[in-house]
């Protein structure tokens, strides 16, 4: 009787085990699922019923990394409705609780850009672009996403509710011109930040006014900053937004704007020199030569 109740919980066990978390098939690297294979349905039967209770049309993604899956939905408010109005949401899901799903950010018109590495030595990390409304004068926004090893879920970075990095905005005061610049830049050791430049003229009434942000990591805590750009380091900062060979993962717009046109210094390329010296004579021998 012993034997068989301690085979039972053997097996009970066993079978806990295997059904606890669909994780324990994971790997660490970032995996999107495939929807259509054998070997990921677990992962999807487990994030469907995850957000079961959520409010979501369709499961457009799902990526995977350690025991939280990065997942999009996509939200339609009508059968008749355009594909082009969906609303989508990111979520951090766990894959040890079905009870946590977390959304990161909502808009409209996400789209999937690069990845990138925000920090020296960090893993690189999937980047999107996306916008806050449709048929509109709508903004544009720019977040990555990581794995928060603290708290075991995705997040998304620089943001303040559904608003990320301000890359664009269609929309501006009434009688003030605005132009603006925006760029993904890379720094020499493959380190990435984002600069914003946005130029404000108000006519007569009163000077222009310049803001200028850069998006990136502090080397020392790995906390998200922003920082605005003051004093002598506008122009540098201006320059390198401006100077199109320098942008990243071609994540770039305004370069083209007046602004760049009157602020940006021309690099001039050096000429090579096709002139030989003044004492060649056309008598030179390779080494060796016998006289």
């Amino acid at each position: 009787m012993r034997l068989l109740f301690s085979s039972l919980m053997y097996c009970f066990i066993a079978s806990m085990l295997t059904i606890v978390s669909p994780m324990q098939a994971q790997q660490d690297p970032f995996r999107w699922m495939d929807f259509h294979s054998a070997k990921d349905q677990d992962i999807v039967v487990w994030v469907t019923r995850s957000l079961d209770r959520e409010k979501w049309t369709a499961i457009r993604e799902i990526g995977v990394q350690y025991d939280a899956a990065l997942v999009v939905t996509t939200l339609r408010d009508s059968p008749q409705a355009a594909a082009n109005v969906d609303k989508f949401t990111v979520w951090s899901v766990s894959l040890t609780s079905h009870v946590a799903a977390t959304p990161l950010l909502q808009g409209v018109s996400l789209r999937w850009v690069d990845w990138m590495r925000f920090g020296d030595g960090e893993r690189l990390e999937p980047a999107v672009l996306y916008d806050d409304c449709t048929e509109c004068a709508a903004s544009t926004f720019f977040t990555s996403f990581h794995y928060d090893i603290s708290q075991h879920m995705w997040a998304a970075r620089w943001m303040r509710g559904n608003q990320s990095v301000p890359m664009w905005s269609a929309s501006a005061p009434v009688g003030v011109t605005v132009t603006q610049v925006s760029a993904v830049m890379t720094e020499p050791t493959g380190r990435e930040m984002v600069g914003t430049w946005s130029h404000f003229d108000y006519g007569s009434p009163k000077p222009a006014e310049e803001f200028i942000y850069l998006y990136d990591l502090d080397p020392f805590s790995g906390l998200e900053r922003t920082q605005m750009v003051a004093g002598k380091a506008m122009d540098a900062m201006e320059q390198r937004l401006c100077h199109q060979p320098e942008v990243a993962k071609q994540l770039a717009r305004g370069q083209d704007s007046t602004q760049c046109g009157q602020n940006v210094k021309p690099v001039v390329a050096r000429k090579p020199v096709t002139t030989p010296p003044a004492n060649n004579h056309g008598q030179s021998q390779p080494p060796g030569a016998r006289h």
